[in-house]
């Protein structure tokens, strides 16, 4: 589901303009697109499955990741911009486990909430500035995704990560459903600022993959379902 969601969780990260103007100039964000991806994955999968050793390794990592990614109006290391981060990973997760699994009961919703705060609070984030509940998480979410801002330069991003030009020949094939995927994802708003195709059609492709996905994804064995936590958390160490 992780992998399902990166596609949003990006370019959610990327409508703030501090980050996507940051990205923009400075780094080659989307000239790799599947070190990125392995690399969030590794980061997420370490903080929540991986030893003391493994959430050291990748904290320093992502410090590094970070340093030559800076601009005017953002630095790496402001926790309002971590806490946003976050809060896209938070949000894409629960929002797709709903979409797979159906809704978590309160109790469990409420223990996953409070412990996505390390995925913040690992890179430096005060765990105070975390929302104090999922009620006051929703008004934080809301208030900031009436506040994203999409212009060319991110929409530029955009393109060279939806549609990558290098990478194995297995990545560029599955792009189109990747690309359903993440617009199907994104509010209607969010689509039309990034400039996204979407029509009735794509919209009925998209909700016969989710439902498709619900029916399926849960039945499969749990070792393939965990297969890229394993494989990354052994690839880290």
């Amino acid at each position: 589901m992780l992998l399902a969601g990166g596609g949003r969780a990006i370019l959610l990260q990327l409508a703030n303009p501090a980050v996507g103007h940051a990205v923009a100039q400075h780094s080659n964000f989307a000239a790799d697109p599947l070190r990125r991806l392995r690399n969030t994955l590794t980061y997420v999968y370490a903080l929540v499955f991986g030893t003391s050793t493994q959430v050291a390794t990748v904290t320093a990592m992502v410090h590094r990741a970070h340093e030559p990614v800076r601009s005017e109006s953002y630095d790496a290391a402001d926790a309002r911009l971590q806490l946003w981060v976050a809060a896209t990973l938070y949000d894409t997760a629960t929002l797709l486990h709903s979409r797979i699994f159906g809704p978590l009961a309160d109790a469990d919703a409420d223990a996953v909430y409070r412990e996505y705060a390390v995925v913040g609070t690992a890179i430096g984030m005060p765990p105070g500035l975390w929302p104090v509940d999922r009620a006051a998480f929703r008004e934080y979410w809301d208030a900031s995704v009436a506040a994203l801002s999409v212009d060319d330069s991110v929409r530029r991003v955009a393109r060279e990560l939806l549609h990558p030009k290098t990478g194995p020949l297995w990545m560029r094939a599955s792009m189109p459903l990747a690309r359903l995927t993440t617009a199907g994802l994104l509010s209607p708003e969010l689509r039309e600022a990034y400039e996204l195709p979407w029509n009735a059609r794509r919209a009925r492709r998209f909700d016969r993959l989710m439902r498709l996905t619900a029916r399926i994804y849960p039945r499969l064995p749990v070792p393939l379902r965990h297969w890229p936590k394993d494989h990354y958390l052994r690839a880290l160490g």
